[in-house]
């Protein structure tokens, strides 16, 4: 039981400083959308090269994130222990979601599904994709 506690205070300290960390982004905007990108190093070639597509092509982002309103805020989360691609497929704790009011909302809930389906032995999982209205 000791180690279990450990382990699960190890997990949560290394997941509250892999959010604290600064986290390089790249963002893109399409038509009247913004995306943004956070660079996690847990993220593979594949699932960079996967996630750039998603974050600078419509149709793309349509398949992960198919809100037709773009005044609304979407999210997509991962948890570190599986990245995005598995098997050449999204991960099974990949989550996106859309159609949120703001950006909080968007990221909470999406944070909240994917945890909901990640091993609790491993780090949080952490949004990697943001998409909201263009400035």
């Amino acid at each position: 039981m000791r180690k279990w506690i450990g382990w699960a205070l190890a997990a949560a300290v290394a997941g509250g400083m892999a959010a604290a960390q600064d986290v390089p982004v790249e963002v893109s905007v399409l038509d009247a959308s913004q995306v943004t990108l956070h660079l996690y190093p847990f993220l593979k070639d594949d699932d960079l090269r996967t996630l750039r597509l998603v974050a600078t092509n419509r149709d793309a982002l349509s398949v992960f994130v198919p809100s037709k309103d773009t005044s609304h805020f979407a999210a997509l989360a991962l948890s570190p222990a599986d990245g995005f691609l598995q098997d050449g497929a999204p991960a099974a704790t990949a989550i996106a979601l859309s159609d949120f009011p703001d950006a909080a909302a968007a990221a909470t809930a999406t944070l909240a599904a994917c945890d909901a389906k990640r091993d609790p032995a491993t780090a949080p999982c952490v949004v990697v994709l943001e998409v909201g209205p263009a400035p």
